[in-house]
């Protein structure tokens, strides 16, 4: 059963392994979603290094240096290992590379190939006997090379505690999954909103390729100002208000009245902290009858008033 919300009891610690002429598109769609959901959660939810082979600069394929904490034989251990390759990716195929990536996978909860990723793993022995994919340019000459890996062309592969992700696109999909096992679907919804991703691609398992919910959420985020009511949302829809439930319980694992008000305070939140409107506006905007009860809820919600929040933001901004 999905998680509506989460709380994670301490931070998720990560460590992105990068090579020499790495995807920085790949390692932004990684890392940006997680700043943004510690930024929407008010959290340190996740807790990321940037890690080399031997803890010196990388030099991404756009040329774009890229400065590591630490070595990666001095990585502590870590809840997931981020390994992202891109181009020139058997020059990194050597045998201290192998002992060095099967070192670190002992250190690791989960263990992530992005790109060609996965092929210095397969190549370290790590994806013997799993199913896997890699970047689809290389996918034929991975199945080819590694005779005990399943290679299948998707987007995003998981195996018990390896993973593995295709390309620049697909690295988005997975973290906005890892968003949702560690703080729930709410979180997920709200950073896939401010990276304006709300038609997930057809074959995934995200829980708003749902047709239905896929729609409401659509239409609930169009009436943000004049909420419906629930019977007539469905009707909207052109289904029953039980029908709606179910499809809301079943992928997002809350109700539909319950993700409606997230949606609306989501909005008014980022409304207080980015706009100069006054409150007794935003509340108008949001579909709250006064903005006592915006205030409210907003407390309620996010543990501070508007004025609070507002005053944080501005801080943080200087």
């Amino acid at each position: 059963m999905p998680k509506w919300t989460k709380t994670p009891a301490e931070p998720v610690r990560i460590s992105v392994l990068v090579f020499d002429r790495f995807s920085n598109l790949c390692l932004a769609n990684c890392i940006e979603p997680l700043r943004a959901a510690n930024t929407l959660s008010a959290t340190r939810a996740f807790d990321w290094q940037i890690v080399t082979v031997d803890g010196g600069t990388v030099r991404s394929s756009s040329g774009i240096d890229v400065l590591a904490a630490t070595a990666l034989g001095q990585a502590g251990p870590a809840d997931y290992l981020f390994v992202l390759a891109s181009y020139e990716h058997q020059r990194h195929d050597t045998p201290a590379n192998r002992r060095l990536l099967r070192a670190a996978v002992r250190r690791t909860r989960v263990t992530v190939g992005f790109d060609t990723g996965p092929w210095l793993l397969a190549a370290a022995g790590l994806l013997g006997g799993r199913r896997a994919t890699v970047h689809w340019d290389v996918l034929d000459a991975f199945a080819e090379r590694f005779l005990d890996v399943e290679a299948i062309r998707a987007r995003v592969v998981r195996d018990g505690q390896l993973l593995t992700c295709a390309g620049a696109l697909s690295a988005l999909d997975l973290t906005l999954d890892l968003i949702a096992e560690n703080l729930g679907l709410s979180a997920r919804l709200d950073v896939e909103a401010l990276f304006i991703r709300d038609d997930p691609p057809e074959g995934t398992h995200d829980p708003v390729a749902d047709p239905l919910v896929r729609r409401a959420l659509a239409m609930m985020r169009e009436t943000v100002e004049r909420p419906l009511p629930l019977a007539a949302l469905a009707r909207r829809l052109s289904c029953q208000p039980r029908t709606l439930d179910r499809h809301f319980r079943v992928r997002l694992g809350a109700a539909p009245g319950t993700v409606y008000r997230h949606l609306r305070l989501a909005t008014a939140r980022k409304l207080i902290e980015e706009s100069a409107l006054s409150v007794a506006e935003i509340a108008l905007r949001c579909g709250y009858d006064s903005p006592a009860a915006l205030a409210r809820a907003v407390r309620r919600t996010y543990g501070a008033a508007p004025t609070a929040l507002r005053r944080k933001e501005g801080t943080a901004a200087g």
